[in-house]
């Protein structure tokens, strides 16, 4: 896989920190399976071939593109970390989710269980408290494109939260999400004798859009990443066919 310049993901940067539009299918950190220095490229490697003392403040799942922000020094980590704890990150997602759902400031509030090795649960007696608020900003015939907006920062929170809406991500198998096919959208389709038809989307649909935090000298910034061409794509491609 061919990866991208560190520089052209870069949205915004100042002498504390840079916030990048992370590209899907790389990690934010090093997986714990990805074993020494010969382990698969991630973000904050690439973030510290840049800045040498840079430290990724949070994490998005591989899957996941969108608002990454990283510290270029100790103060700058401190400082967005505190921010992410005391939960003053504004965090603005977008999802395309499968079925037609009309969500308007609808906040679910349903706690998170972390159950090992990359799974989480709804637990209301384990969990700890989890929080998202939900938005449908376009229908289409099948899907819709959500706006989500975290207030705590649980691992898969968006995506648990989602499918407990029967709203599943498309593309999200983890949890009940189905891969998008121009077959199922496009009337007349023809998949032609001995071809496998391939997702127009190779990765569960979500977007990390929108990112508000401090900045050290006590300014307020809001950066915003554009999508990437596969979540594109996968709009076009439900405009035209699946309105």
């Amino acid at each position: 896989m061919k990866f991208p310049k560190f520089q052209d993901l870069i949205l915004f940067e100042d002498d504390n920190v840079i916030v990048v539009n992370k590209p899907p299918f790389i990690s934010s950190l090093d997986e714990r399976s990805a074993q020494g220095a010969g382990g698969e490229i991630n973000m904050l490697r690439l973030a510290k071939a840049y800045s040498s003392d840079a430290q990724v403040c949070h994490r998005l799942d591989k899957e996941t593109s969108g608002c990454l922000i990283i510290a270029k020094n100790p103060e700058a980590y401190r400082s967005v970390s505190m921010q992410f704890e005391r939960r003053k990150v504004k965090k603005i997602y977008n999802a395309v989710v499968d079925g037609t759902h009309v969500f308007n400031e609808l906040l679910v509030d349903l706690p998170i269980l972390n159950i090992g090795n990359k799974n989480v649960s709804i637990s209301r007696s384990e969990g700890k408290a989890a929080e998202t608020w939900f938005n449908s900003l376009r229908y289409f015939k099948h899907y819709t494109l959500v706006e989500c907006r975290p207030v705590t920062g649980r691992m898969h929170q968006i995506r648990i939260h989602l499918a407990t809406q029967k709203a599943s991500i498309a593309g999200d198998d983890m949890y009940g999400g189905k891969p998008v096919f121009l077959s199922k959208i496009k009337r007349g389709y023809y998949l032609g004798k001995d071809q496998e038809e391939l997702p127009i989307m190779k990765r569960f649909a979500l977007h990390a859009k929108e990112v508000t935090f401090t900045l050290l000298d006590g300014t307020e910034k809001t950066i915003t990443a554009g999508y990437p061409k596969d979540f594109e794509t996968l709009l076009k491609q439900l405009e035209r066919f699946d309105t």
